[in-house]
């Protein structure tokens, strides 16, 4: 035999058997994986992405490369893979991004961006076909940059974020779709197969105890031949955000040119326990001590719980059960305000005083509010509503956690949002001045978050209530629209109920003073008196001396009107701006200020107005007069209590019309505890 023939036979028996490859775990305590950022194999087999760490990333791969195309025909082979996965997080309703199944040219992916990002990709090669990579993530977080379909989904990645076919996380029993939430706490199976005959692709979700459901949760038709390269690794991304999160991976199969081996599921390492406390080591000291020691405890905690029983008393009713993952411990959020301290009071307003708060356990930081509230009518309703605004998620908006409910009081329980609100930057000679650009990258967020409220949540929010005072600043100093206790919910297609007048002067669009309904409208309204404000660093009314008071929307009207209308920017901006994103947003606060409510843009048009995809409407025939613009109130209103607005170290007002009929919004329920 030649030995050209030789070492030809030894070419195909090694492509042969790497095309074969396959592996198996049932734990990883004895693998060699290729583990790196905060990934690591814990002592009693577990595979630990990552590990209660804020804005972190890990990887862990199959050490060897893997072959995947034919050698004859340059086609992808046909492979499957199934692991079992658990994600555990901090605090039950939110969690800090997912874990990715992924196929890569490379064994790590050093460049990539923890949060949104999955460990996979970072913002300059996200979508590129240079990435050859192909993955199935486990999404918990909706990202819109992204068009995630919501917070709790399973994509198919092709070198992007931006999956090509995704569907909410659950798995069929016959032809029913049961939903499963992906970061609840207990393990799931996955199976990923790819058909090179069919260059099908198909994902399978289910429970670790039902075994594998005869229907795929999803499917795509795509040759993954231009895809991946001749050798790839496969692994697992994770990232976190801002919530504590733990993702685990259990046991792993996978196998090229067949069918994965199934785990043995009874061999699986197991999770810790949900709530797992380190024993004392005084329970080793023998029974005589264990003895003494527990009477005393008992007596302790007998003595204890009669002491606390009405201090920690709380209202629960039968009815609350449904939303237990979004009710809080009285006795917790006392705790975390350090008893509700004047030092930790953040804020008072017009219906409680805002704290702040460090969870007990979690460490998560909240603010919490405490309203009044002797009366129960329509509170099942007003429950309701708050369990769905707790369920709204963007980058611009405060996520409403939860609430707890005791006699007389109500307490809403929101995320901490560490910079404080707008308005202490705006006004009163701040001791920081914002720059132009923080301030319009501000602007745009909260049009976002607006925009999001309005459009392209489930239902529709009006918020009623858009002012500096209630846009709060995260870390990096991001708009997030926050205090929703005013906010109003109906569906897409219908018309707002609402009578009852509530808000703040100044940003009271005038139909509803006259009709008693907030609509998307009257935000809009609301929005452009909050443009003004950022841009000039003026409320929308001010006292200017004894006997005068100043309109603002009337003095940006004037200085346009005589073509200066940059002479309304706020001082404090010195020279370090663009000149026409300053005149867009004023000429955009103009308009968005019309009395006729069909005049304004909508928010979608705002957004693009300004991106500038969409440029502005003419505003030379907007006229100023009694029926023009106007600013929030008429002088034949009748029954208002008229008050200014307040930064968040005083008290919050609003106007409520006494005259008019109550319904069980948010607003009517908090209006009716008789403040």
């Amino acid at each position: 035999m030649s030995l050209k023939l030789v070492l030809l036979v030894i070419l195909l028996v090694t492509q042969v058997a790497s095309e074969d490859t396959s592996f198996i775990y049932n734990g990883f305590q004895s693998s060699h994986l290729y583990v790196d950022g905060i990934a690591e194999l814990t002592s009693n087999g577990l595979l630990r992405l990552t590990n209660d760490t804020k804005q972190q990333k890990g990887h862990a791969f199959y050490p060897s490369p893997i072959v995947f195309k034919n050698t004859f025909n340059g086609s992808v082979s046909s492979f499957s893979t199934t692991f079992v996965f658990a994600i555990r997080t901090e605090y039950p309703t939110l969690s800090g991004h997912g874990i990715v199944f992924v196929v890569s040219p490379t064994k790590g992916l050093p460049n990539s961006l923890p949060s949104a990002y999955l460990g996979l990709f970072d913002k300059s090669n996200n979508g590129n076909d240079s990435n050859h990579v192909f993955g199935v993530e486990l999404d918990t977080i909706l990202n819109s940059e992204f068009a995630d379909i919501n917070d709790n989904h399973v994509g198919i990645d092709i070198n992007d974020l931006k999956s090509a076919t995704s569907a909410p996380a659950g798995y069929y029993s016959g032809r029913e779709l049961k939903n499963l939430s992906l970061f609840s706490g207990y393990p799931m199976q996955v199976w990923v197969e790819y058909d090179g005959v069919k260059k099908q692709i198909d994902v399978t979700l289910a429970p670790i105890n039902i075994g594998k459901p005869e229907r795929p949760l999803l499917s795509l038709t795509k040759d993954l031949s231009p895809i991946l390269n001749n050798i790839m690794y496969v692994g697992f991304s994770s990232s976190t955000g801002s919530v504590l999160t733990s993702h685990y991976v259990l046991g792993w199969s996978f196998k090229v040119n067949g069918q994965a081996q199934q785990l043995a599921i009874s061999e699986l390492p197991k999770l810790p326990r949900l709530g797992d406390k380190k024993e004392f080591k005084f329970l080793t000291a023998g029974l005589p001590l264990i003895s003494v020691v527990l009477v005393l405890m008992i007596t302790l905690a007998v003595v204890f719980v009669i002491k606390r029983k009405k201090k920690f008393a709380e209202v629960l009713e039968d009815w609350e059960q449904e939303y237990g993952p979004h009710r809080f411990k009285f006795k917790d959020l006392y705790f975390a305000t350090k008893g509700f301290k004047e030092k930790e009071l953040l804020g008072t307003g017009g219906f409680g005083r805002v704290y702040k708060g460090v969870m007990p356990i979690s460490k998560i930081e909240v603010a919490v509010k405490k309203v009044s509230h002797e009366s129960r009518q329509g509170m099942r309703e007003f429950v309701s509503e708050i369990v769905s605004i707790g369920r709204l998620r963007h980058r611009n908006l405060v996520s409403l956690l939860g609430y707890c409910r005791r006699k007389g009081e109500l307490l809403l329980v929101y995320e901490y949002m560490p910079n404080g609100s707008l308005d202490k930057y705006l006004y009163n000679q701040p001791t920081v001045t914002l720059t132009w650009s923080q301030r319009f990258r501000i602007i745009k967020g909260v049009a976002s978050g607006l925009f999001y409220l309005h459009e392209e949540w489930e239902q529709v929010v009006v918020h009623r209530d858009i002012k500096a005072s209630n846009v709060l600043l995260d870390a990096e100093l991001n708009g997030r629209l926050g205090d929703f206790g005013l906010a109003r919910l109906y569906d897409h297609g219908t018309d707002p109920q609402t009578t009852h007048v509530v808000g703040t002067l100044g940003y009271l669009a005038p139909e509803h003073t006259r009709t008693g309904k907030a609509t998307t409208s009257s935000d809009v309204f609301a929005f452009g008196a909050f443009l003004l404000e950022v841009v000039c660093g003026k409320r929308p009314i001010e006292h200017i001396g004894e006997h005068e008071t100043r309109i603002l929307v009337d003095w940006v009207y004037a200085c346009g009107k005589r073509g200066e209308i940059l002479e309304a920017k706020d001082v404090n901006l010195g020279i370090d701006y663009r000149s026409d994103e300053v005149e867009l947003v004023l000429k955009l606060g103009l308009l968005c200020s019309h009395s006729e409510p069909l005049a304004r843009p909508s928010m979608r048009q705002v957004v693009q107005h300004l991106e500038m995809d969409e440029p502005l409407p003419d505003l030379s025939l907007l006229s100023l007069s009694s029926t023009g613009l106007t600013f929030g109130y008429h002088e034949d209103s009748e029954g208002f209590a008229l008050s200014y607005p307040s930064s968040m170290d005083k008290p919050f007002t609003h106007i409520t019309n006494t005259s008019t009929t109550t319904t069980t919004s948010i607003a009517e329920s908090f209006l009716s505890s008789g403040r």
